[in-house]
Order: C-alpha cells, then structure tokens, then sequence
C-alpha cells in the first residue's frame, strides 16, 4: 500500500500521517492528520493472592519454601500452564510473583501449599471448559514443579481500563460516514501510521467503538474521532521517538537506532520488520560486516545483524525464534557466507549475563555466534 500524501497536505496545510482504514489497508476509510493518546504504557495488572496447593516444587520455587515462616521470595515472572487429562490447554502470566507463605499440604504432608502474590495475565485464547483440568504446573525458564490447584485463579476479573485515543483531522471516506451516521459497534478496522513520503511504516487494529465526533480543531470539513477504546496493543510511550525517526522515511545512515534505550531497540525492530522488501530473494555467499560498537543488548544486536546485512534499517530477526527464522531464509541472506563482527568484545562483555532459552545455555552473544557457525557461516571476531 502506497499512499501519495502530497495534493492532500497542499491543500489541508498539513501532512497525512495516519490512515483508518480496513481489509489490510486495501480499504480506506478516513485520512487523518495526527493523534491524541495512541501512544500509552500498558497499566500492570494489579496484585492477587493466589493459593498453590499440593505443590511438589522444585528449582527456585524449592529454594523458596525452605526459607524461614515469614520470608518473602521474589519469583518475577512465570508461567502457569494448565493441562486437562491430554495436553496443555491455558496458560497465565504471573507477574512479579513473591511467595509470601508456606505450609504443609491439607490432601498430602509430603506436599505443599505456596501462597503467592502476583499480577495476573488471563490465557489470551480464553478460559478452557473447568471441568477438565488436571495439573497445574509453574515455569520460570525452566519448571518449577506440579500442583493439584490453585484458589484464586478462577474468579472474575475486572477488565482492562479503556484507553480512548482521539483521531485528529480526519477526512472520512462514505463508508466511514455511514459508520458515523449508524454506529457499527465495534467495526474492525486498523490505524496505519505514514512515513512523510505516504509510505506505511506500521499498523494497529482496534474496534470502532465511536465515543465522539466534533468538528476538527484544524478547521474546514474535516473531524476529530474519539474511540474509546483506542488501538489493541498500543505502542508505548517510548515509541514515539522511533516512529518519528521512521517518519522521515527508511533510515539513511547506520547505528540510528543507537541512541534509544534497549526497550527503544525492541521497538526500533517492530517498524524495521514491517518494512523489509517483500518477495525479497534469497542470497547467499559474500561478506558482511557488524559494527558492534553499540551492541550493549540483545536488541542492539539485531538491530546490527539486520543492518549488516541490508543496510540502514535493515532486519534480521529481534530474538532467537526469529533470527533463526531468518537463516532458514525469507530474509533475504542465507549461508553460507561470511560475517566479519566489528568490536565483539562489546557484544561479548555486555550480554556475558544474558541466556535466554537457548540449546546450549550459552551467553546470547556466544549462542548467535555458534549458531552461525553451525549454520555454515564463517564469523570472524575483531
């Protein structure tokens, strides 16, 4: 989708950034100048006691129920996955999980029940059938043992808070005016955000829930749209300054990505993805060259990797799933071929502390690189 913005600011006096539109962006419904509360950081779920009981833990979970009545044990995050009498069927986000109580199993003494506090995230495929459940078990990275059950978990749950998000000097299409006219509740449809030259960079969907229509404060026929709900997933705070870097078109020079924060990165590589060449060929063989000289994270990382190997803005993968992703091809570059890193030791030093779950328990540095390796790509450390 290309959007040629140019005859529109001429006349408006100002830039087309966002598109409302539906069915991927093929179907327009209103083109908008700017925005209001798009951008906002997720609110934490709020903290819950939950009651593990019949517990048989093990790892950090073991570690934490052999400290004395009345220490609290600090978890962070884990998974709860529950399964019926076949298979996993839910899975809930515990955040910041602090054990705060322990005793002796009521069903088994060789047992334990582990009261938690924690913030509760609900599966996002929903609530399976309760009569089917069976076991309970909790993960850090690795498990941290089986329980019978777990009071607390299934009780009702305030939704989220509504996050309204305003369209700003919006030129609604007939099909939108129709929505207007007679709401569609809830009217599927995406926001797309435009780079200067009309080109999209990125995209959310939301529901059309229409909270306000009022006559814009940029003036002439155009309108400013309150949803009251605003976008599903909304990009943080911290994106803001990235889109803005984006929405002077594809970066030009390398490393613009070094000036934001890890979480920044991470972002950095959203928009980054949304833009590689589609239908893009597979090539392989030839050198290419890391600048590691802002490699601090894993993030840094991927934004160099994506970089070395198709320039400014480039991607190639933003964790391990998908940079392996990449190297089975549909990235553009497959081995083998060669990868010169520049300042490794950078890299080496600043993720010496950071394994993921990976095959071999390495540092993530030491992984992509034994993972290149094994991949047929000759990686020359400098």
């Amino acid at each position: 989708m290309q959007v040629e913005d140019g005859r529109w600011s001429w006349e408006r006096g100002f830039p087309l950034r966002y598109l409302l539109a539906a069915d991927g962006g093929e179907q327009v419904w209103a083109r908008c100048a700017d925005t209001e509360g798009l951008f906002a950081d997720p609110v934490p779920a709020p903290r819950e006691r939950l009651t593990f009981l019949g517990c048989d833990p093990a790892g950090p979970l073991r570690t934490a129920v052999e400290q004395p009545a009345g220490a609290v044990a600090r978890l962070g995050e884990l998974c709860l996955e529950v399964w019926n009498e076949k298979r996993p069927v839910e899975w809930w986000g515990l955040i910041d999980a602090d054990v705060v109580d322990r005793r002796p199993s009521g069903s088994d003494p060789a047992l334990i029940d582990v009261v938690m506090e924690a913030g509760v995230n609900e599966p996002e495929e929903g609530r399976s059938d309760p009569a089917g459940r069976r076991r309970f078990e909790l993960f850090a990275k690795d498990s941290l043992g089986t329980c019978q059950g777990v009071e607390g978990l299934y009780v009702e749950r305030a939704g989220a808070p509504e996050k309204p998000m305003k369209l700003i000097g919006c030129e609604p299409t007939e099909r939108l005016r129709a929505v207007l006219d007679t709401p569609e509740s809830g009217a599927a449809a995406e926001l797309w955000a435009l780079d200067r030259s009309g080109r999209p960079m990125t995209s959310r969907s939301l529901a059309l829930e229409v909270g306000e229509v009022r006559p814009s404060v940029l003036g002439g026929d155009l309108l400013d749209i309150t949803l009251t709900d605003g976008v599903d997933d909304p990009p943080p705070l911290l994106a803001e300054p990235v889109w803005e870097a984006w929405y002077e078109g594809v970066p030009d020079t390398l490393n613009e990505w070094a000036r934001f924060t890890p979480e920044g990165r991470h972002e950095w590589l959203k928009v980054a993805f949304r833009n590689q060449a589609a239908g893009r060929a597979d090539v392989s063989g030839g050198t290419y060259h890391v600048d590691g000289t802002y490699v601090t994270d894993v993030y840094g990382l991927h934004c160099a990797l994506g970089e070395a190997f198709h320039g400014p803005g480039g991607y190639y993968g933003m964790d391990w799933p998908s940079f392996n992703d990449c190297l089975a091809g549909g990235a553009g570059v497959v081995p083998p071929f060669t990868l010169v890193w520049h300042d490794a030791e950078t890299a080496r030093s600043s993720l010496a502390g950071v394994v993921d779950s990976l095959e071999e328990e390495l540092a993530y540095f030491e992984e992509i690189v034994q993972r290149l390796e094994g991949s047929g790509v000759v990686v020359e450390l400098r």
